[in-house]
């Protein structure tokens, strides 16, 4: 072998040798490698252009924002007619085992689909996670996980894999800034009528209230969901929806390393891209009473049992959860017999027309998750 031949030998050995390292050590390299270190992209949701990145490919531990899609072939489920908002979801002992944060399901008992979906937008919580990907995936979280993997390789999520419904720590569950904001996209896009859940500030689950955890909605002009995200190995994450004269964003940022940091970069990142759609800026709202939804759990067809009741919340040490923004005007009510209908309409996504009561003021207090979000 010639000496040049022998160079470029030795130049691939050692290609290919550090090539397998990092293939086999990645999943567990980017525990130590990206706590901290921020991930971020802001795209505009009509047209899918990227405004703003930062790091947007590399793959990240999802944690709470997993249930992004769980939410997604939930609503795909009810839009094809597999299951219906009031079906009644057993809970298995599995899925009343989930660690915090949780409703407290005990096995053997019920919960509907949409008190499900309305426990993951607001507490994020894992037990009803599970308990929805169990019922979707006919009896079985791992199945269910293989449905939403594929369902991320169908949207475009290239670096994206699922292994439980509830985002729980697991080495080889990832995803990318970039993959949310595609995920995020589609939620909005191909289920309007059903994005309105995540603007709900708090829901009423067996006679108390859960409030919801994303900091944005009230605090952020014009934000209207989606979802926040925390473990110690992946950071403070979240994925937040804002509209500005019919200008639809959609921002990610993960690995943050604390709440505020967190929001004080969606914010800024938020703002510097409505500025670059030509979008003026306006003042921060101010506080808000809390409006709760109460599911009722046997609802039907055409009687949602969606109740509201106004309470403001106390002051809390954590900016996991913040006062939410009253009814906007863009809402419009007409007046019945049972109660109170509201339209919603937070252009540019469609909605469904809920049945309401205005409630009694209460207030109430959250707990911080222990250590999930």
């Amino acid at each position: 072998m010639s000496r040049l031949s022998a160079t470029r030998f030795s130049r691939l050995r050692v290609t290919a040798t550090v090539g397998l390292c990092v293939g086999l050590g990645g999943m567990h390299a980017a525990r130590a490698q990206y706590v901290g270190q921020v991930s971020s992209i802001v795209v505009d949701a009509r047209t899918g252009a990227v405004l703003s990145q930062q790091d947007s490919d590399l793959r990240r531990y999802p944690a709470s924002l997993t249930k992004l899609m769980t939410l997604y072939l939930a609503f795909k489920a009810v839009r094809t007619g597999q299951v219906a908002f009031n079906q009644e979801i057993p809970v298995s002992v599995h899925a009343a085992s989930m660690e915090p944060s949780k409703l407290g399901l005990r096995p053997g008992s019920q919960l509907t689909v949409e008190q499900a979906v309305l426990a993951l937008v607001t507490k994020s919580a894992n037990d009803a996670a599970c308990a929805l990907g169990e019922f979707l995936g006919g009896g079985d979280e791992t199945r269910f996980a293989a449905m939403m993997t594929r369902e991320a390789g169908r949207l475009g999520m290239y670096d994206t894999v699922f292994r439980n419904a509830s985002g729980l720590p697991n080495p080889e569950q990832m995803t990318s800034a970039r993959d949310l904001a595609t995920l995020a996209r589609h939620l909005i896009v191909d289920y309007g009528e059903y994005y309105h859940y995540f603007a709900v500030p708090g829901f009423y689950f067996h006679g108390r209230e859960v409030p919801n955890h994303d900091p944005m909605l009230g605090a952020y002009p014009g934000a209207d969901g989606l979802k926040t995200g925390y473990t110690d190995e992946a950071g403070h994450n979240l994925v937040t929806s804002a509209v500005r004269d019919n200008v639809r964003l959609i921002g990610v940022v993960m690995g943050a390393k604390s709440n505020t940091r967190r929001n004080t970069t969606m914010t800024a990142l938020l703002d510097t891209s409505f500025a670059a759609e030509g979008v003026a800026p306006v003042a921060r709202p101010a506080t808000r009473p809390l409006l709760l939804a109460r599911a009722g759990g046997r609802s039907v067809a055409g009687r949602h049992g969606m109740t509201l009741a106004s309470a403001r919340l106390r002051a809390s040490t954590t900016d996991e959860v913040a006062e939410a923004p009253a009814i906007p005007a863009s809402y419009s009510r007409i007046r019945r017999g049972h109660g109170t209908v509201v339209h919603v309409h937070p252009a540019p996504v469609r909605a469904h027309v809920h049945l309401v009561s205005m409630g009694h003021v209460a207030h109430t207090t959250h707990a911080r998750a222990k250590s999930r979000s």
